[in-house]
């Protein structure tokens, strides 16, 4: 086992990577890094899931010969995640973290399944951004995000490393939000500088805590922390992204939410479009 390392990030002592094999020939892959370094900077054991798409297809008259172009394409996307997991299998060892890997070829459905399932095992999953919204690593965010029960950090191209020495939080005083920052805290206690960043009149926050009356909290809990509020902007998300380029921030933590796909094609909303478009790797609760 992978020895527990003096810092506050080993209260992480299991992580979970997951990848799936489309066959696309584009997809990003720095979940994998960021997730060993991360392993490796916890002192934990690391769990790589590199999934293969199964594709089906129903058995007719007529269509022998299009079973065998599933069948063909199926056996591809299996050597290619048993290629994935093989390689960051030895990565881990070059890198001393003890790694264990698994390489399913699993349908649609049963593959979200599986993963889902499979996250709440873990201290916390990190996964690939993906910017289509109608798309499988899209559907793995949703479902492990508001099916797991565990905190997800959600990885955009470029951040293939992890490093978490400023950080931003997202603070709107909702149980979503008070639930991220706690996920959050090792990786909160470990950090250099933590900003606390609420938009002010964007939610009515009477009724909940201010970013300055749980500021105190994070403090008591070793967080070196600040607080600002911002105007209120029609873009929420934008403003958030706006902000952790001036802090300099390395990572965004905030509580998701969800709505419908039909208010979401109308209205937008700040969870999807920061994982559209985040510069920075996401730590998301719900």
């Amino acid at each position: 086992m992978s020895r527990p390392s003096s810092t506050p990030l080993a209260a992480f002592r299991d992580i979970l990577v997951a990848v799936t094999e489309e066959g696309r020939g584009d997809e990003a892959e720095a979940a994998l890094g960021y997730g060993l370094s991360l392993a490796a900077a916890a002192g934990a054991h690391l769990t790589v899931q590199s999934a293969a798409r199964r594709l089906t297809m129903v058995a007719g008259a007529g269509l022998g010969f299009v079973n065998d172009i599933v069948a063909g394409e199926n056996r591809r996307l299996r050597i290619l995640a048993e290629a994935v997991a093989e390689r960051v299998a030895g990565d881990a060892a070059n890198a001393g973290v003890t790694c264990t890997t698994e390489a399913p070829a699993l349908a649609y459905p049963d593959l979200i399944a599986r993963l889902t399932a499979r996250s709440r095992l873990a201290d916390l999953t990190v996964l690939d951004a993906e910017t289509r919204e109608v798309d499988l690593d899209r559907d793995l965010i949703d479902g492990l995000l508001f099916g797991s029960g565990r905190p997800l950090i959600v990885v955009p191209p470029g951040r293939a490393s992890f490093c978490a020495r400023r950080v931003v939080v997202a603070w709107d005083g909702s149980a979503q939000a008070a639930r991220a920052a706690n996920d959050a805290l090792p990786i909160l206690r470990a950090a250099e500088a933590v900003e606390i960043v609420s938009v002010v009149g964007e939610k009515d926050l009477a009724v909940s805590v201010a970013g300055a009356e749980f500021a105190p909290h994070l403090a008591r809990h070793g967080v070196r922390v600040s607080v600002n509020d911002l105007p209120v902007v029609d873009d929420v998300a934008e403003a958030l992204r706006t902000e952790a380029g001036l802090f300099r921030a390395d990572m965004l933590v905030m509580g998701a939410y969800r709505h419908s796909r039909l208010q979401e094609w109308f209205l937008g909303g700040v969870t999807q479009s920061l994982l559209a478009r985040s510069p920075v790797p996401l730590f998301l609760a719900h």
